[in-house]
């Protein structure tokens, strides 16, 4: 297992279980947290996302580890026809289904509740896929993205956005300080859920990245495989296809 981290390191429940039950505890706070804990930032992190894939122009796109929806409601802005949203935490879909409905887009996107390492689609159904900061929470990295693999369509891409390391003098030791002590500062001051920041934060630290999560993507079988990182290189942003 790449990069594996338990949320709650005391339980001798599966690291699938513990995340979403994490999820599903912070759910009604994780957009406001999200919008303080990146600083706005990862609104313009997604729309490059929605940008990379809009320019393929796909008919159905799946979002795993979709959380309350953010990435699949941007991700209408393409000519998809059929969206679909997927996670584990019936917590974090309950909140995408009001965002989905306020905004008007039933008809286009659902909202299912699954794993990502065994995704209830056929093979070869997607034209693209999109996993924005949930690739980390897979309980084995390899048999989730083998997944993806299977239900993308050939031609297809898969897109990435996930936390990374910057490497350069002040922002990699910025970084460090930041993660290490006020994002799990952050979350317990706002959270109830007081393991689920440090959680997050220390995820963030071990988990693959740039040409490590490359290789990994490689490895699986994906092809024309790319790394950009964004904003110093607290983020990176994958492509790849099959």
């Amino acid at each position: 297992m790449s990069g594996n981290v338990n949320p709650y390191k005391d339980s001798d429940q599966s690291k699938r279980e513990q995340v979403e039950r994490m999820f599903d505890t912070i759910s009604k706070e994780y957009d406001g947290l999200n919008r303080v804990i990146s600083f706005g930032i990862d609104v313009k992190w997604r729309k490059k996302v929605v940008n990379k894939v809009a320019a393929t122009k796909p008919k159905r796109i799946l979002d795993v580890a979709t959380g309350t929806g953010d990435l699949a409601i941007n991700l209408a802005k393409t000519d998809a026809e059929e969206i679909i949203g997927l996670d584990i935490s019936a917590g974090m879909l309950s909140v995408g289904k009001e965002k989905v409905a306020a905004k008007n887009l039933d008809d286009r996107i659902k909202m299912v509740q699954g794993d990502s390492e065994n995704l209830p689609f056929e093979d070869d159904y997607f034209d693209a896929i999109t996993v924005a900061f949930g690739i980390r929470n897979f309980e084995t990295l390899e048999k989730g993205l083998a997944e993806i693999l299977r239900v993308l369509k050939p031609g297809g891409i898969f897109v990435i956005l996930e936390t990374s390391v910057p490497t350069k003098f002040p922002f990699k030791q910025g970084y460090g300080l930041y993660t290490k002590t006020l994002l799990p500062l952050i979350g317990r001051v706002f959270s109830k859920d007081r393991d689920a920041y440090g959680y997050l934060s220390e995820s963030a630290s071990v988990f693959p990245y740039g040409e490590k999560l490359n290789n990994i993507l490689r490895k699986t079988g994906f092809t024309h495989v790319e790394a950009n990182p964004q904003t110093m290189g607290v983020a990176t942003i994958y492509s790849a296809s099959k």
